[in-house]
C-alpha cells in the first residue's frame, strides 16, 4: 500500500518506527473496550503487524507527524469465494483526531488495499453500545443481520 495524503492527513501502512505511537492508541483501544491483554500479547501483534508472511496487517494515520488513529486488518479463505475475505478488527482514534474524518479514511484505506488484494468482502463487528462508530459504519457499510456467538477458552 502506498502512502496516502488527504490535507494534513498521511494513511500509511506500520513502519517498525511506529511501535512507539501505536502504543497509546492500542492501549486506548483496549481500554475502550474494557479489556487488558499480557504484554507478551501486545508484543505478538505488533510483531505479526509488521511480518510480511502473516495474514494480518495494520495501518496509521498520521497527522502532523503524530498517529492518531490505527486499523488492523486480517485475511482469512471463505467456504463461499476462492478469494479472501478482509476482516478489520480494530480500528481507534485518538481524541483529537475525531470528527476529521480519520475513521473513514483508515476504513476507505482498508477497502482499497482488500480490493487490490482480491478480497470479495471486508467486515468488522462493533459492540452493540458502540453509537458513536456506528453512525460513520452506516455510511461506510451495509449491516449484515448476523448475530456473533462466541466460546471463549
Amino acid at each position: 500500500m502506498a502512502e496516502q495524503q488527504q490535507g494534513d492527513l498521511v494513511i500509511r501502512p506500520f513502519t517498525s518506527g511506529d511501535r512507539q505511537g501505536w502504543d497509546p492508541l492500542w492501549q486506548g483501544y483496549l481500554t475502550f473496550y474494557k479489556a487488558s491483554l499480557p504484554p507478551e500479547a501486545t508484543d505478538t501483534t505488533w510483531a505479526r503487524l509488521l511480518d510480511p508472511a502473516e495474514p494480518m496487517h495494520g495501518i496509521a494515520a498520521v497527522l502532523d507527524g503524530e498517529i492518531v488513529g490505527i486499523v488492523h486488518y486480517i485475511y482469512h479463505r471463505s467456504t463461499w469465494t476462492p478469494g479472501n475475505y478482509c476482516y478489520l478488527q480494530d480500528l481507534f482514534t485518538s481524541e483529537k483526531a475525531r470528527n476529521r474524518g480519520v475513521g473513514r479514511a483508515l476504513i476507505e484505506a482498508v477497502y482499497e488495499r482488500a480490493k487490490a488484494d482480491g478480497a470479495s468482502r471486508v467486515y468488522w463487528l462493533t459492540h452493540e453500545t458502540n453509537e458513536t462508530a456506528k453512525v460513520l459504519y452506516e455510511k461506510v457499510a451495509s449491516r449484515s443481520g448476523f448475530i456473533q456467538y462466541r466460546k471463549v477458552f
